[in-house]
C-alpha cells in the first residue's frame, strides 16, 4: 500500500500545471544561503558512454588530438579544439549544454566553474592550462565510432507538432523523438547539426550504418546530491554533496523577468522520470487552450524526460525538448536543463535536498 500511496501522491503533484507563473510565495523556510567554495571535484571521471576505441576517420583523429594554439586562425582547428574541450567538460560534470563546437555563454560558464574547482584563473577562456588540466584527468578520446542498431531506428517516433500546440500534443500517444537523428544526437549530447557535419550524406534511419559520435559521459554522479544552488543571474545550476563538495554544474534556463522563478530556500519533494505535463489555463497566463489538457510523457514533452518536483507548488527542475535553447530563452518560472543533465541530476538527488534560488532573472520572456 505504501508504494501505491506514493504513486498516487506523485500523480497528484504532477496534475498541477508545471511551470506555474503565479507570483512567488514566501518560502517555507528562510535558511541562510551558503556561498559555494571553489573545491576540487574528487569524483572519478566515468567511462565514455560508448566504450569503444577512438573514431577511425581522419577528421575524428584530428579532433581527438586537438591542441591549443593561441595564434591559430583556422576555423576548423578552432572548432576541433572546442569540441574536445566541451566533451571533456561534459565528462567531468561541468556541462556546456549541447556539444556543438562553438563558443558561447554556456561554454564560458562551464569553463569558469571548472577553473574555479581546479584553482585556475577564472577567465572562462580556452587555454593551455585548461586543456592540460582536463586531459590530465581524462585522456580518453572525445569521438568514437558507433554502429546504428535496429533498436535505434525502430522508434516509435512522433510526428512534428508546433511547440505551443498543446491540444495537438495531448492527442498523441507519446511525445517521442521525431527522428533517429534527433534521438542519436541527444543520446550523445550533441547538436544535430554537428552530428550531420561529422557524418555527411548519412541516413541515420538505416540500421548497420557506421557513424562518428561524441563519447559523452554517463549520466550519473558518484555521490548523492544534498544541496542544489540555482543561480538566476548566471543561468546555472550547481549540485553539492553533504560535505559541500561540488559534484556538477549545469547551464539552465531559469524563469524570466515577467514570470520569475521562486526565491529563497526550498527542497526536493520527489522525482518523476518520464513525466506527463498538465496544461491548466486556470493557473497559467500563456497558451491558447481554454480547457485542461494532459500532454503525454516522452523526451519531447514540454518538461522533457525528467521532473524534479520542489516543495514550492507547481515548480520544478526539468528537461526540455530543445537542448539548444537552454540558457538562451526565458522559461515560465521553472528551471530547465537539457534532458541528459536533468537525468543526471535526478539520478543522484536526495528527497529533501535543499534547493536555494539566488540572484535575479536577467532575461525577458
Amino acid at each position: 500500500m505504501t508504494g501505491l500511496a506514493s504513486r498516487f501522491a506523485l500523480i497528484a503533484v504532477l496534475a498541477l500545471s508545471a511551470c506555474d507563473d503565479h507570483p512567488p510565495a514566501k518560502p517555507a523556510s528562510a535558511g541562510k544561503t551558503v556561498q559555494k567554495t571553489a573545491t576540487q571535484n574528487s569524483a572519478s571521471n566515468p567511462p565514455p558512454l560508448v566504450p569503444a576505441p577512438p573514431a577511425s576517420t581522419t577528421e575524428a583523429q584530428a579532433i581527438n588530438t586537438a591542441q591549443f594554439n593561441a595564434a591559430a586562425t583556422d576555423p576548423q582547428a578552432q572548432r576541433n579544439l572546442l569540441m574536445r574541450v566541451e566533451t571533456l567538460l561534459d565528462r567531468a560534470h561541468f556541462s556546456p549544454g549541447v556539444i556543438d563546437g562553438r563558443t558561447g555563454t554556456n561554454l564560458t560558464l562551464a569553463i569558469k566553474a571548472f577553473q574555479s574547482s581546479r584553482g585556475l584563473t577564472q577567465d572562462g577562456q580556452v587555454s593551455q592550462a585548461l586543456l592540460d588540466t582536463l586531459v590530465g584527468g581524462d585522456a580518453g578520446p572525445v569521438l568514437v565510432d558507433y554502429t546504428i542498431t535496429p533498436k535505434d531506428v525502430a522508434g516509435p517516433f512522433s510526428p512534428p507538432v508546433a511547440k505551443d500546440d498543446y491540444e495537438a500534443m495531448s492527442k498523441l500517444p507519446a511525445m517521442n523523438y521525431l527522428t533517429p537523428q534527433e534521438m542519436l544526437a541527444e543520446r550523445f549530447h550533441m547538436d544535430e547539426d554537428l552530428l550531420k557535419a561529422l557524418n555527411p550524406n548519412v541516413d541515420f534511419g538505416v540500421a548497420g550504418t557506421a557513424i562518428v559520435v561524441i563519447a559523452a559521459g554517463a549520466d550519473t554522479l558518484d555521490r548523492k546530491v544534498d544541496r542544489i544552488e540555482i543561480d538566476k543571474s548566471l543561468g546555472q545550476v550547481r549540485a553539492f554533496d553533504d560535505q559541500g563538495g561540488l559534484l556538477a554544474v549545469y547551464p539552465a534556463t531559469v524563469g524570466s523577468t515577467e514570470r520569475p522563478a521562486p526565491t529563497g530556500e526550498w527542497a526536493v519533494r520527489t522525482l518523476a522520470p518520464h513525466p506527463t505535463y498538465t496544461f491548466d489555463p486556470s493557473r497559467l497566463t500563456f497558451g491558447k487552450p481554454k480547457t485542461k489538457l494532459t500532454i503525454p510523457a516522452g523526451p519531447n514533452n514540454p518538461v522533457g524526460s525528467t521532473w524534479i518536483d520542489l516543495t514550492k507548488d507547481t515548480y520544478g527542475i526539468h528537461g526540455t525538448p530543445d537542448p539548444r535553447l537552454v540558457n538562451k530563452r526565458a522559461s515560465h518560472g521553472c528551471v530547465r536543463l537539457t534532458n541528459w543533465d536533468a537525468a543526471e541530476l535526478g539520478s543522484a538527488v536526495k528527497k529533501g535536498a535543499k534547493v536555494v534560488f539566488m540572484g535575479t532573472e536577467a532575461r525577458a520572456s
